[in-house]
């Protein structure tokens, strides 16, 4: 899914208080109840999410459960069950280097996005925005650029096996490490 989010911004010159976009992200359905997964980082400092889904349908998020340590946010919407398909799991235990993966986003704003890579480590760690360590994390060589992040990463299979959270870049593009 594509997400956007939106902060509330007094107009300098009228004092009114209006919504802009403040940023955009990726997410995927987690069942048919309407919940959608992304990043903590994706809706941090927004006001209001948005979601649309692969109808192009958009509508109005809210959060339900969020874990600043994990980078995680779970999201409620309230589409028919009939748009809501989530993924099938699959298991990031059993992963091995140079196993192929995929990684679905939505990078710099550009939606339906797919690149195709390889798991090139496992057992990585990450900072959280607060500070907490984030252990056994998949690394892959699969383009992740901004907007990617809370993008479902899948198994050759198709399956759930992590979340596009970060890339490691000196130049802010993908550098191969994501």
């Amino acid at each position: 899914v594509y997400i956007t989010t939106l902060t509330r911004q007094r107009d300098f010159f009228s004092f009114n208080v209006q919504e802009i976009e403040s940023g955009t992200g990726t997410g995927f359905i987690w069942d048919n109840q309407g919940h959608v997964i992304t990043n903590y980082h994706v809706l941090e400092n927004a006001s209001r999410a948005e979601v649309t889904l692969n109808d192009q349908t958009t509508w109005d998020a809210v959060v339900v459960g969020s874990a600043a340590e994990k980078d995680l946010v779970v999201l409620k919407i309230d589409a028919p069950k009939s748009l809501l398909e989530s993924l099938p799991l699959g298991r990031s235990e059993s992963l091995q280097v140079g196993q192929s993966v995929y990684a679905i986003g939505n990078p710099f704003g550009l939606d339906h996005t797919l690149t195709t890579g390889v798991v090139s480590a496992l057992g990585r760690a990450i900072t959280s925005r607060d500070g907490t360590p984030i252990e056994d994390v998949i690394q892959t060589d699969a383009a992740i650029n901004p907007g990617n992040s809370g993008g479902p990463l899948l198994d050759s299979a198709g399956r759930l096996i992590g979340v596009n959270t970060l890339i490691y870049s000196l130049s802010g593009g993908s550098a191969g490490i994501g």
